[in-house]
């Protein structure tokens, strides 16, 4: 297997929580070699080693490795984030946004991909959390305006309908690089994502209001919306994967 050493170094400093070194590994193989050499590696490492450099870089700190990545690879990294348990969600949001909208990244390839795994629209609904009720008003009138709420929560069937309405925000608007324009994209060019993602979101919502953990959820539109609620905080070496070691 190719670039072995440079495997088991980066796998060895991510399990000691050296992410800053691990990162560094990774760098000067891009230096040295090539981002093709850096791409082989990525293409052996796990997600869950691949996730625990990403998530410590944002658009603000940007990381060689974030620039990188196939949307295969990302997603996959996107839906075991929530094993860091983390509650601000503030690591997910960076390194989502950090892929999703650089320069030369294809954000409809990204969000498809992570449509396509299990756990997708649920990891989309953390990165949503704390925007809840301005996603709902998108959902329902086109605008992020809050104002107007009265409490009422669209079907699924009448968010389909509006699915194909003319936007009333045109996304020049709210390019944001950040969660305005990333609801734009899901509504107007991945309705079927946006609406799974909107239940999830909803069902987080309700098990809040109720003290439940996400995963005790009421049913929404005969649906069991589940999720894992964050606890604490996760190191690297303490998260589980059922995925195969890269080495």
């Amino acid at each position: 297997m190719h670039h072995l050493a440079l495997i088991e170094r980066t796998q060895s400093l991510i399990a000691a929580g050296d992410i800053v070194g691990a990162e560094s590994a990774l760098v000067e193989l891009a230096d040295a070699q090539g981002d093709g050499a850096l791409m082989e590696v990525l293409e052996q490492l796990p997600a869950k080693d691949i996730l625990a450099v990403i998530r410590e870089y944002d658009s603000a700190k940007m990381s060689i490795i974030n620039m990188m990545l196939t949307p295969e690879q990302f997603a996959r990294a996107v839906v075991i984030e929530k094993q860091y348990r983390d509650l601000t969600r503030s690591h997910l949001r960076g390194m989502v946004n950090s892929v999703i909208f650089r320069d030369d990244a294809e954000s409809l390839d990204f969000l498809h991909a992570i449509g396509e795994l299990e756990g997708g629209s649920e990891a989309l609904a953390d990165y949503f959390e704390e925007k809840w009720s301005r996603i709902e008003a998108f959902a329902r009138t086109g605008t992020f305006d809050t104002a107007e709420d009265d409490g009422e929560m669209i079907t699924e069937d009448e968010l389909r309908a509006n699915a194909y309405a003319h936007p009333k925000v045109d996304q020049d608007e709210i390019a944001d690089q950040d969660w305005m324009q990333m609801a734009w994209l899901l509504r107007y060019e991945c309705i079927d994502l946006f609406i799974e993602m909107l239940l999830v979101l909803r069902a987080k919502a309700r098990a809040f209001e109720l003290g439940l953990d996400d995963d005790e959820a009421p049913e929404e539109d005969g649906k069991v919306e589940t999720g894992d609620t964050d606890r604490g905080k996760a190191t690297p070496a303490a998260l589980e994967s059922d995925e195969e070691s890269a080495i």
